[in-house]
């Protein structure tokens, strides 16, 4: 009999449980301008702040976010020491945040899902909360998995101290590259930390993304993926979708939850709540 039991409470249990969304160009259009403003942004600091050949910037701007994801990440590993919360500050303090406005759709649609919903960004938490509350969704989550959840070290602990001929960085192979010090996507050691600090089953959670490179990794990682932005299905990529208010057209088995599976998903979802500590501060 007990065994019957176990039985019927795994059948009724729904076959996701979480739902991880990334931010920026995910959860609003890169016609935002906050994308192309961001980019401009980090160039300028690199000019700025570290002594970057302003023109050679883009090239090498571009070059560090290819290979590393993000370019802090990049400028960390080949041994430029700075500030992390001056290089945010610098960075996503002059983002033209009045672009964003309330979106009251995908407000409908976020709480209308009986799943947790967290949000997995590589964007600062001041950063993170902002966009949140400038879209009305800020209470649309349980938390965040943002730079500081991933790098809780404070400006240069950790750095990378190898020596590398920065002359060499467009002839370096990813090889010959040195390892960042920063976590971050699209890296396996990012989702593996983000999976442990909200107590995740990527086997039971679906992963919003707009980059194919982080969508690839987290199917890699065990994820359900939804690629934003395009309608295009490549590997990895388990659904694809031109924008997030397509949710429910691309995935209705979503709502397809009975009353009774319903109050299972949301007692799991209780159940497996984190902690307080991952939610952005404002």
């Amino acid at each position: 009999m007990e065994f019957q039991n176990q039985f019927q409470e795994a059948d009724q249990m729904p076959k996701y449980e979480c739902l991880l969304f990334d931010l920026d160009d995910t959860l609003y259009p890169l016609s935002s301008g906050l994308s192309d403003q961001c980019t401009k942004n980090i160039e300028e600091f690199m000019v700025q702040k570290l002594g970057v050949e302003e023109k050679r910037v883009t090239e090498v701007n571009q070059v560090l976010y290819k290979n590393y994801g993000t370019s802090i990440a990049g400028l960390k590993a080949i041994g430029y020491n700075f500030d992390n919360e001056d290089y945010h500050s610098f960075v996503h303090g002059r983002l033209p945040y009045e672009n964003l406005r309330p979106d009251p759709v995908l407000r409908t649609l976020l709480l209308s899902l009986p799943y947790r919903k967290l949000i997995f960004s590589n964007g600062n938490n001041v950063h993170v909360a902002k966009t949140l509350s400038k879209l009305g969704l800020d209470d649309c989550f349980e938390g965040v998995i943002s730079f500081e959840t991933l790098n809780p070290t404070k400006d240069d602990e950790g750095c990378s101290t190898s020596v590398f001929d920065r002359s060499c960085l467009f002839d370096a192979g990813i090889s010959e590259l040195p390892a960042t010090p920063i976590v971050c996507k699209p890296f396996a050691n990012a989702y593996e930390q983000a999976f442990k600090k909200t107590n995740i089953n990527p086997q039971r959670t679906i992963f919003f993304d707009d980059s194919l490179r982080n969508i690839q990794t987290g199917k890699n990682m065990g994820l359900h993926t939804v690629l934003v932005g395009s309608s295009n299905r490549t590997k990895g990529v388990d659904y694809a979708i031109e924008s997030i208010h397509n949710i429910r057209e691309a995935l209705p088995e979503l709502w397809e939850i009975d009353n009774k599976n319903t109050d299972t998903a949301r007692t799991l979802s209780g159940k497996l709540a984190m902690e307080k500590s991952v939610t952005a501060e404002a």
